[in-house]
C-alpha cells in the first residue's frame, strides 16, 4: 500500500521511511543522550549541589515511562484519527520537553521536560511505523523498516559524539545535550509536513464510514485482538519484547553510568570507545536488511539471540574493567539488530490490520517501557550493589524472552498486507463490497 499526494502521486516509500524513521532516531538519540545528561547533573559527592543516585534513576524511569504512556495513547489515536495528525503533534511535544530543562535544572523542571519527551516519543513511534509499512510495499517493506532503524543508530551516535564533546563541561554540557535535542526536534517537524497521510488508513476510514465490509475497516475494536488470527501474534510480541527490552535497557540507558561508577571510566573516554558500535550497528543493520524480507530472517533472529546474551555475559566473566564493557555493548548492538527492534516492527506492521497496526504497536511498546521503566528506577541502586548478579539476570531474562519469540513466531507465515491486498482486488473486480468480517 501507499499514500498519495494532493497531486496524486504517491510519495517515494523510501523518502517516507527515512522522515518517519527520524522518530526512531529521536528515540534511541534521547534515550542515549538524556541518561548522559543526567550523570552531568549528578552531585560531584554526596551533599554537593546536584542530582543523587536516586534521582538519577528516578528522572530515567519517567522517560521510559513517559514513552511507554504515549505509546499507548498515540498507537490508539494513530488508528481512529490517522497517522498525520498525531506524528506532527507528538514532535511538537518532543521539541517542548526537551527545551524545558533549559529554564533550570531543579527535580521538578527536569521531571515535566522529561516525562513530556517520554510521551512525545512514545506516541510518535507506532504511528511512524505504521506510516512506514503502509507507504511501502511486500518486495521492500522489510527494508525500509530495517532502514529506519538504522537511523536509530545515527541518533545513538549523536548522543555519544555530544558526550564526547561536552562530557567535561558539567552541567553545561547536559543543558547543550538537551537543546540539541530540541533543535533536531523542530527540524524533524517541518519535514514531517512534506508527509501526507496515509492513503491505506484513509481507505479504511472511507470503507468503515460507508459499512463496507473489508478487514481493514472491521478489525479496529480492542477486542479483536482476542481474536485467534491476532491473540497469538499479539502476545508473543508482548512477552518477547517486554523482556528482551528490560535486558537490553541496562546497557543501553546506563552504560555510562556502569563506566563511571564500576569502572571509574571518564564520561568523555567511556563515549569515545562506544562510538564503535556505530560500525557494527550499519553492519548488522546492512546485512538483516538482505535477510529480513526472505526466509533466512528467522535464522538470523536465533544467531542474534544467542549472541545478545553471551554478549551481557562479557563483563561478568571478564571483569567489569572498560574493554570488557565496550566489547560486551559492541556486541549487543551488532547481533541484536537481528533479533530485537527491527524484527519486533516487521513482525508487528505484518501481523495485524490498518486499525489496529498502530494500536499494537503502541500497546507492545507500552508494556515493555513500563516495565523496563521499574527496572531503571532501581537499576542505578543494583549496579552499585552487585553489577555481576544484574547483569547475570537480566541474561536470563532476555534469553526467555528471545525463546518467546522464536516459538511465536517460528512457523509464522500470515502477512495481513497480502490478505488486505486481496480484499482489495477482490472487492474492484467484482464491483461489489467483499464481506469478510465473518
Amino acid at each position: 500500500m501507499v499514500t498519495s499526494r494532493s497531486d496524486g502521486r504517491a510519495p517515494n516509500a523510501w523518502w517516507v521511511g527515512f522522515v518517519c524513521g527520524m522518530a526512531t532516531f529521536v528515540d534511541t538519540g534521547v534515550t542515549t543522550g538524556i541518561p548522559i545528561a543526567l550523570v552531568l547533573f549528578q552531585a560531584l559527592a554526596p551533599g554537593k549541589p546536584g542530582l543523587t543516585p536516586n534521582e538519577v534513576g528516578l528522572l530515567t524511569g519517567i522517560l521510559t515511562a513517559g514513552v511507554a504512556i504515549g505509546s499507548l495513547l498515540g498507537g490508539r489515536l494513530g488508528d481512529r484519527w490517522g497517522r498525520r495528525t498525531v506524528f506532527i503533534v507528538t514532535m511538537v511535544i518532543i521539541a517542548v520537553g526537551a527545551a524545558i530543562p533549559l529554564l533550570g535544572l531543579a527535580l521538578p523542571t527536569l521531571l515535566i521536560g522529561i516525562a513530556l519527551i517520554g510521551i512525545g516519543v512514545g506516541a510518535d513511534l507506532p504511528v511512524a511505523l505504521a506510516t512506514i509499512s503502509e507507504a511501502a510495499q511486500d518486495r521492500n517493506r522489510g527494508k525500509i523498516l530495517v532502514f529506519s532503524n538504522l537511523l536509530g543508530g545515527f541518533g545513538i551516535v549523536l548522543a555519544v559524539l555530544l558526550a564526547i564533546n561536552v562530557g567535561a563541561a558539567g552541567p553545561t554540557g547536559g543543558l547543550i545535550i538537551f537543546g540539541t535535542f530540541a533543535a533536531i526536534a523542530f527540524g524533524v517537524l517541518l519535514l514531517r509536513l512534506t508527509i501526507p497521510e496515509s492513503a491505506t488508513w484513509l481507505r479504511a476510514r472511507d470503507e468503515r464510514r460507508a459499512g463496507i465490509h473489508t478487514v481493514r475497516a472491521e478489525r479496529g475494536r480492542l477486542r479483536d485482538f482476542a481474536r485467534p488470527a491476532y491473540r497469538r501474534p499479539f502476545l508473543t510480541l508482548i512477552g518477547y519484547y517486554t523482556l528482551a527490552a528490560m535486558a537490553t535497557s541496562v546497557a543501553g540507558s546506563f552504560g555510562t553510568f556502569v563506566a563511571v561508577n564500576v569502572s571509574h571510566a571518564s564520561i568523555g573516554e567511556y563515549n569515545s570507545w562506544t562510538i564503535l558500535a556505530m560500525p557494527a550497528a550499519i553492519v548488522g543493520a546492512l546485512w538483516f536488511m538482505a535477510v529480513v524480507d526472505t526466509k533466512l530472517r528467522m535464522a538470523y533472529y536465533v544467531v542474534g539471540s544467542i549472541g545478545v546474551v553471551a554478549a551481557n555475559l562479557l563483563p561478568v566473566v571478564l571483569g567489569f574493567s572498560l574493554p570488557s564493557i565496550i566489547i560486551a555493548t559492541v556486541a549487543t548492538v551488532f547481533f541484536g539488530a537481528f533479533c530485537f527492534e527491527t524484527i519486533m516492527k516487521v513482525w508487528t506492521q505484518e501481523s495485524f490490520p490498518t486499525m489496529l497496526r498502530a494500536t499494537a504497536q503502541g500497546t507492545i511498546y507500552a508494556v515493555s517501557r513500563f516495565a523496563t521503566a521499574a527496572l531503571n528506577i532501581v537499576t542505578p541502586a543494583l549496579v552499585l550493589f552487585n553489577p555481576s548478579l544484574l547483569y547475570i539476570g537480566v541474561s536470563v531474562v532476555a534469553g526467555v524472552g528471545f525463546l518467546v519469540g522464536w516459538l511465536g513466531f517460528r512457523r509464522n507465515t500470515r502477512n495481513e498486507f497480502d490478505l488486505e491486498a486481496g480484499l482489495v482486488t477482490s472487492a474492484i473486480k467484482s464491483g461489489t463490497p467483499t464481506d469478510v468480517a465473518a
